[in-house]
């Protein structure tokens, strides 16, 4: 298996267990792990097309890096960046004054953040089959 694709599938496993944790009203780690495939996914798609080392973890600037393989994709940054939001303060309780992540996170922002992170890999799935 490729480099992108390992990136891609762990990307995928990442995304079904979001999905599950979702379901089962675990929506602070849901949005997390939607970030996470959204920016492993992106760095698949990198690791595709050469890259020997792909450093960071925002979706938001992963993105930006494609855009450079693929322009089109630019319009999407800030939707898919959208998706940095819950890389920090899903996780800890210093970054929510007077609460927890698990108890501040709800369904619809757990299906937005799978929603959009379902797009990222469609697109890397896309991309990376090209290359």
């Amino acid at each position: 298996m490729s480099e992108g694709a390992r990136w891609i599938e762990q990307a995928r496993r990442d995304l079904d267990d979001a999905a599950l944790l979702a379901e089962h009203g675990r929506h602070a780690t849901a949005c997390f792990l939607a970030q996470q495939a959204a920016g492993k996914a992106l760095k698949g798609v990198l690791y595709a097309a050469g890259a020997d080392v792909v450093l960071g973890h925002s979706v938001r600037t992963l993105c930006g890096e494609v855009t450079l393989l693929d322009p089109q994709v630019q319009p999407r940054c800030p939707d898919w960046g959208a998706l940095d939001q819950f890389y920090i303060p899903t996780r800890y309780p210093d970054a929510l004054p007077g609460g927890i992540p698990a108890e501040a996170y709800t369904a619809s922002q757990s299906a937005g953040a799978l929603a959009t992170a379902r797009e990222v890999l469609a697109f890397a799935d896309g991309r990376a089959s090209t290359e």
